[in-house]
């Protein structure tokens, strides 16, 4: 009997004990098996060692404008001479239509401000009857030739020249087309934003004329004759 209890003692040491180390699997060998490596992905660095998250591809956030170039400042632009800034005075042309009317004549303009100034257009023409400009009577205008900007520096001069339908005859002459002549002892002469003058023919007499109407040049640099 002691012998058979000692047999059993030895089978029961020699009998494998519970895997603690693995799965609780045990291999041929007796060796137990280690668990799997995890799976999961090791984070990856992002790229250009700074810390800085390097842009997804086709990145598509705005951009910095390209450089534009300053807009330039434009010119001054010279400014229209003022009406008390004028001097003006008015003469018979020396080239009219024949005739005893006073035929054409011509305005001088002088820039008599110390700043150059500009002057452009086609003048208006009234009778000024008695001398009176409040008792003006327009004449129907034509205009001749064209217009062009006239800068004035200090002391310059521009010039605008009338032309009347002429008075015929003798005396105190007839008009050709029937009508009474008239006569004007002044004339008011208005220039675009430059105000209107009142002027005597500087060489004396009175303005005749016909049908009040007149034909008139754009101001000009250049004297008429």
């Amino acid at each position: 009997m002691a012998a058979m209890s000692a047999a059993t003692l030895l089978m029961t040491a020699c009998q494998p004990g519970p895997d603690t180390a693995g799965s609780g699997t045990t291999s041929p060998s007796g060796t137990a098996k280690k668990p799997a490596a995890s799976a999961s992905p090791t984070p990856a660095k992002p790229s250009g060692g700074t810390g800085t998250p390097a842009k997804p591809a086709g990145d598509s956030s705005p951009k910095a404008p390209a450089s534009v170039p300053a807009t330039a400042t434009p010119a001054t632009k010279t400014k229209t001479c003022a009406a008390e800034s004028l001097k003006a005075f008015m003469y018979q042309a020396d080239v009219r239509p024949p005739g005893t009317g006073t035929g054409a004549a011509v305005v001088e303009f002088t820039n008599m401000s110390g700043a150059t100034c500009a002057l452009q257009g086609y003048p208006t023409v009234a009778g000024a009857a008695n001398g009176s400009p409040e008792k003006n009577k327009p004449l129907t205008v034509s205009r001749t030739g064209p217009s062009a900007k006239v800068v004035l520096a200090p002391a310059a001069k521009a010039w605008v020249k009338m032309t009347f339908v002429q008075v015929q005859g003798e005396a105190d002459g007839y008009c050709v087309s029937g009508s009474t002549p008239v006569s004007y002892p002044t004339l008011v002469v208005g220039l675009p934003s430059s105000g209107a003058h009142q002027l005597a023919l500087e060489d004396g007499g009175v303005l005749a004329e016909c049908d009040n109407k007149v034909t008139v040049t754009a101001v000009t640099a250049t004297k008429p004759s």
